[in-house]
């Protein structure tokens, strides 16, 4: 579904990235992990289609991001880290925007779409309530419901736990679950939340300086040898140890 094909990407003479390559199959959660300034950011951009290509490529369905960025981007939705609501419309029109401008729905039509997708990610009967009127996990959900209503082939997040309390952090990690098991959407997370990691991957992408370290199962993870991986799965089993690590045994 998404092939990330040799890709590098620098800011002037500064290499970020070195030819990163790897698949994503359909449906399955990937996320991407880094040491600060690894580059996860910067890939996601990429994929997104946020910066340019400027060596190696993605493919979305088939679809060449390099060469047809318009095209890509129309598969996939994006899941800001910190929602990137309009402030001036309430979340009728922040979820309808996208459908709106770019599939030219009605009204009516569009009003059905948003209620559908309020309802999905548990926000029924907020489409009246304004930005300044959500708490952070409900902006996160409201930004899931517009990525969602443009019926998208790829999701891509953008630390979606960032922010927000253990609790609201667990239902997020619940919702990206739920929302690959019903839609069969293939997901990209970019996160350094290491407990909400094991929560939702499927395969864990790591990034150290640039470079791609691991890929692999979760499993495969917390037997990785490297230090920088062992320092976050310890990091992982101390916070297990103090009860806010709502995961699986590490």
């Amino acid at each position: 579904m998404l092939k990330i094909d040799h890709l590098s990407h620098s800011f002037g003479r500064r290499q970020v990235l070195f030819d990163i390559d790897f698949e994503v199959a359909e449906g399955e959660i990937v996320v991407v992990m880094g040491s600060s300034g690894g580059g996860k950011t910067t890939l996601l951009k990429c994929v997104a289609g946020l910066l340019p290509i400027e060596e190696g490529d993605v493919i979305v369905d088939g679809v060449s991001v390099r060469q047809d960025p318009e095209t890509a981007r129309a598969k996939m939705g994006m899941v800001f880290q910190y929602a990137a609501l309009f402030d001036y419309l309430n979340v009728a029109d922040n979820v309808a925007f996208g459908v709106k401008r770019q599939k030219g729905l009605v009204s009516k039509a569009a009003r059905q779409l948003v209620g559908e997708q309020l309802e999905a990610v548990g926000l029924e009967g907020s489409e009246a309530l304004m930005p300044a009127e959500l708490s952070g996990g409900m902006r996160k959900r409201v930004g899931l419901a517009r990525a969602l209503a443009m019926e998208p082939k790829v999701l891509l997040y953008d630390e979606p736990t960032s922010g927000l309390d253990p609790v609201t952090a667990y239902s997020i990690d619940q919702l990206i679950v739920e929302t690959r098991e019903r839609t069969r959407t293939t997901s990209i997370v970019v996160s350094h939340d290491v407990t909400s990691v094991f929560r939702v991957a499927d395969r864990i992408a790591f990034l150290d300086k640039g470079r791609l370290l691991f890929l692999g199962t979760p499993q495969e993870f917390r037997a990785a040898q490297d230090k920088e991986i062992q320092d976050l799965v310890t990091l992982a089993r101390s916070e297990q140890a103090l009860g806010t690590f709502s995961g699986p045994t590490l």
